[in-house]
Parts: C-alpha cells; structure tokens; sequence
C-alpha cells in the first residue's frame, strides 16, 4: 500500500505530461476526446507488455497524422477511412520491425537518411499554419494571445516542472480567461453521460489509404528512434539493444492499431514524459502503467469529454499556432545536429522537393513529399560531387 502511495503522485505527474498533447490531436481533427485517452493508456500498457517492461516511456497522441486525420474525419466525414489508414500504418510498423530483426539495427538507420527526415518534420508543423491561425485564432483572438503566451511563458520561464507541461497551462489558462469572459459553454458537461463507452469503428479501406498515411509512419519510427537514444541516455541503459528497437517498432504498431479500432489517433512515445523521467529520477515502468491506468479510467468518463470539448477554439488555436511552429522548428533542428551538409545541390533538391510538395500538395502532401525525398536520394546518383 505504501508502495502504492508513493507511485501515484508520480503516475498523475506523467499524465499531466500526456494530458495536453493527447487531448490535443483528437480536438484537432474530430476525433473523440476520450477514446484518445483510452487508446493512449491501453496502448501504453500493451507496448510495456511487449517491451517486457524495460522502456519506462509513455505512448500518446502523434501529431504528425493531423493533416490526414483531420482530411478523412473532419472534412470527409468518414471515420472508417482514417481508421483504416492508422490500420495500415500499424502494418508498416510491423514490418520494419520484422526487417530490423532480419537485417539489424544500424542498417536501418542509413534507409532513411537525415536530410529527408528534417525537412519532413518540419513541413508536418508548417502544413498546419493555416489551420492554426486562420481556421482557429482568426475569430477572438484575445483568447487565443492569452493562451498562447501563457504557453510560452510557461516553456521559457516557468519552473521545471511548469516546463513539462507548457500546452497544458495554455490551455487552462487560456480556458480560466474564455470562463471569466462569459466564452465558455459548458451545456454539454451538463447533458453529458457520466461513463461512456468507446465505440468500436470499422476500417474501410481504400487505395488512396496506402499513399495518404501509411508512409507517415517512417517518420514517426525515426522520431521513436530519437526518444529510445534520450531514454537510454536518462535511464543509462540501451533500450535500442535490450529489449530491442524491433519491440519498441512492434509495440508501437500495436497501439497504433488498437487506437484505430477504437477510434483513436495514432499512437507515438512522448518526449514530454521523458522530461518527467529525468527530473524524478525514477525510472520504474510501474509508475509509467499507472499513468496508463488513470488515463484510460478519465477516458471513460464522458463529462471529461465534454468538458475538453467545452474547451474554445481560439484558445486551441492559440496554443497551436506555438505546437505547430515548434514541430516546424525541430525539423530544422534535426539537420542541425545530423549535421547535414546542405551546400551540395543533391542535398538542397531534396530538402527544396520535399517543402513544396509537402506545403503544396493538398490532404496527402507530407507522404508524398516523404516518397519523392527518399526517392529523389536514392535513386539520383550527385554527379556534380563526381566532377569536383
């Protein structure tokens, strides 16, 4: 019983570290609230299950499906397509973890090279500009200024833990000020069941699915690969050898696909809980499943859900407009440190390939763009570095 006191406070400070991101995406594209937190915690609980509990991380919400999410279910009215699509990429990730074992670990890091995961990354956060400002913080936008500042205030010049949970604070405070206000409707919290249970959705598949999601997912794999080199750094043990990159591939392709089958987005591991796990010090899997636990019992509350839902779009809006310019940002960051050298022109044509069909090309930009970066890499030999 002691033992279980003392983990609790530690799996609530986890879930608040989850809380703002996972609840996030599902506001984004239509997806539902409360099945985002019952898939997150029932994927994080089967991923540990996997893993064998030697990867204290938690899984949540990926930002980098908004576009095609918010495509297939806010436009296009069809659930069971975008079900379909996280079924699908569920599928990749099965296989690349079935190909690492048959191949190894460091082979796969070269398939996908740098100079196309940066400019990837960053057109993920930049296709979702318009989103963020004009669909969103266009209308009131005091709402959407006070929550984005006090989102940043939070991330520069807050505490540690405030640091941890920068879009949380945004939004409670962004939330506190709409309130104040008189901007806030709560009718739904009101008329709104108290236990709710998930509905179980039906993927319908389509061709277009294989191109429009599926190729996402190499991303998302080298975004897991950096958060198993930071874990291994924080935990001073290589997660990436024992249990092994191919289980974190697996096990986050099976969250993925449960999320799909209950409605949820796809399932990705949080940096945010990271951050938690360096400053606590502890590094008990235990704890991370606690936070699994609470987040699928707020899931099946259905006043949660509307309350999230009684949340405003301008101070959504406002929050997104820092969530998206920092996706943005770290794409950049990755040529950084990757130290991609971008004064050869084979470099720059697949950075310059990959931004204008991401940005440009409507609903399925980003797989696309990823597709004709890696091709244009692989497949067109640098003639201009033979001549010098």
């Amino acid at each position: 019983m002691k033992g279980f006191l003392r983990a609790l406070p530690l799996s609530i400070q986890h879930v608040f570290a989850m809380f703002g991101s996972t609840v996030l995406v599902p506001f984004l594209t239509g997806l539902d609230p409360g099945s985002a937190l019952i898939a997150s915690g029932v994927g994080t609980l089967l991923f540990h299950l996997i893993t064998r509990g030697k990867v204290p991380t938690y899984l949540g919400s990926s930002f980098a499906f908004i576009a095609p999410l918010a495509y297939y279910v806010g436009k296009q009215h069809e659930p069971g397509q975008a079900a379909a699509g996280l079924v699908l990429v569920a599928i990749v990730y099965a296989v690349m973890s079935l190909i690492v074992v048959a191949i190894g670990f460091d082979r796969l890091r070269k398939i996908i090279p740098a100079v196309v995961v940066g400019p990837v990354v960053s057109i993920i956060g930049l296709s979702l500009a318009g989103t963020a400002v004009k669909s969103m913080a266009s209308v009131h936008w005091d709402q959407a200024i006070v929550a984005l500042l006090a989102a940043i205030l939070a991330s520069l010049a807050g505490s540690r833990q405030m640091r941890l949970i920068p879009l949380l604070i945004g939004i409670l405070v962004g939330y506190l000020y709409s309130l104040l206000r008189g901007a806030v409707d709560l009718s739904q919290v009101a008329t709104a069941h108290v236990i709710v249970i998930p509905h179980f959705v039906m993927p319908q598949f389509t061709p277009a699915l294989l191109f429009g999601m599926a190729p996402i997912a190499l991303v998302t794999m080298v975004e897991d690969l950096g958060h198993m080199f930071v874990l291994s750094e924080i935990i001073e043990r290589d997660v990436t050898k024992d249990p092994g990159f191919s289980r974190v591939l697996l096990g986050n392709g099976v969250a993925t696909f449960i999320a799909a089958l209950l409605g949820g987005p796809a399932q990705t591991t949080y940096a945010e809980n990271l951050g938690v796990l360096a400053i606590t010090r502890q590094f008990s899997s235990r704890i991370i499943q606690g936070a699994a636990v609470i987040a699928i019992i707020l899931g099946l509350f259905g006043k949660v859900g509307a309350l999230i839902h009684s949340i405003p779009v301008a101070v959504m809006g406002g929050i997104s407009i820092l969530l998206f310019g920092m996706i943005a940002a770290m794409g950049i960051r990755h040529l950084i440190e990757e130290k991609v050298d971008l004064t050869g022109m084979k470099n720059l044509t697949v950075v310059a390939i990959i931004f204008i069909i991401g940005i440009g090309y409507p609903n399925n930009g980003i797989a696309f763009a990823t597709l004709a970066g890696m091709l244009v890499y692989w497949l067109i030999p640098d003639l201009t570095r033979r001549k010098a």
